[in-house]
């Protein structure tokens, strides 16, 4: 199999320090304890969204302004908007103020002209956020457009970590990514359930990924399923249950099928 290694293209170096200057600026006004952040999201989005749009507090005490331009403008605000995390019962309402307004203004770059499939700004934008967002990230930690998260505070990430397009981490309970896990497009995460005759009966478990694991394209984690390390959720798999280190577990229920080459001496095979 040829090796493909990823290529780095390199942006002119006008847009770069422009990107910097836009990234450095931001990133010092949320490390700032007296920084409001509902506002902060507010202007961002509203500069992203409208840059031609400099008086947004007149248009909105203006009454001539049109009804639709004023709830465009309204909900750039995550004071004005609700999020489906925030009906939920585990949720620690101080801890989610903090970061309401990150999640709002994450979610509002990537479906803007300027965010979507922007790689490069886009990377390091959100691994700007995810410092003042996460429990914890590591160093060189790559997300790509489209991913959400319940409470974002319940997460962990290790060092060069990978989350690729649209893909969800449920993290009504703690989700621990190690190093070097790799999660592929359209993946789902959950940390929840729901009792099968009462839905509003609900069990929260932690989901662990040790280094190395790979979640590959459209799987799934349930609650509370731990990923040894080196282990692998194919393509299209639903996880009910631990994946041993070095498996690749395929199918749905995902079980395990194989042993991945690089496995060392003692981990035992599939039926052995």
């Amino acid at each position: 199999m040829p090796h493909r290694p990823l290529r780095k293209i390199p942006l002119p170096a006008a847009t770069d320090a422009a990107y910097t200057r836009w990234l450095g600026e931001l990133d010092e006004r949320l490390a700032d304890s007296a920084c409001d952040r509902d506002r902060l999201c507010r202007d961002t989005l509203l500069g992203l969204w409208y840059p031609d749009i400099t008086d947004c507090d007149e248009r909105l005490a203006d009454p001539q302004t049109p009804l639709v331009t004023r709830a465009a403008l309204l909900a750039l605000d995550p004071r004005n908007v609700t999020l489906e995390p925030e009906h939920y019962h585990e949720i620690d309402p101080a801890r989610y103020a903090r970061v309401k307004p990150l999640l709002w203004l994450w979610q509002g770059f990537d479906r803007s002209p300027a965010g979507g499939g922007h790689v490069e700004l886009g990377v390091r934008l959100r691994r700007l956020l995810a410092r003042h967002v996460f429990a914890r990230v590591g160093r060189n930690f790559k997300c790509f457009q489209y991913v959400e998260f319940s409470f974002g505070y319940n997460i962990e990430v290790g060092d060069n970590v990978v989350i690729h397009r649209y893909v969800l981490l449920d993290d009504r309970e703690r989700i621990v990514l190690g190093d070097r896990v790799s999660i592929a497009d359209f993946a789902n995460v959950y940390t929840h359930s729901h009792d099968l005759v009462d839905p509003e009966n609900v069990s929260s478990t932690p989901v662990i990924l040790a280094n190395g694991v790979r979640i590959t394209y459209h799987a799934t984690l349930l609650e509370g399923v731990e990923v040894g390390e080196q282990g692998m959720v194919g393509a299209m798999a639903v996880a009910t249950k631990r994946v041993r280190p070095y498996h690749v577990h395929l199918g749905i229920p995902a079980v395990p099928k194989f042993v991945k080459p690089n496995a060392p001496p003692e981990i035992t095979r599939p039926g052995a």
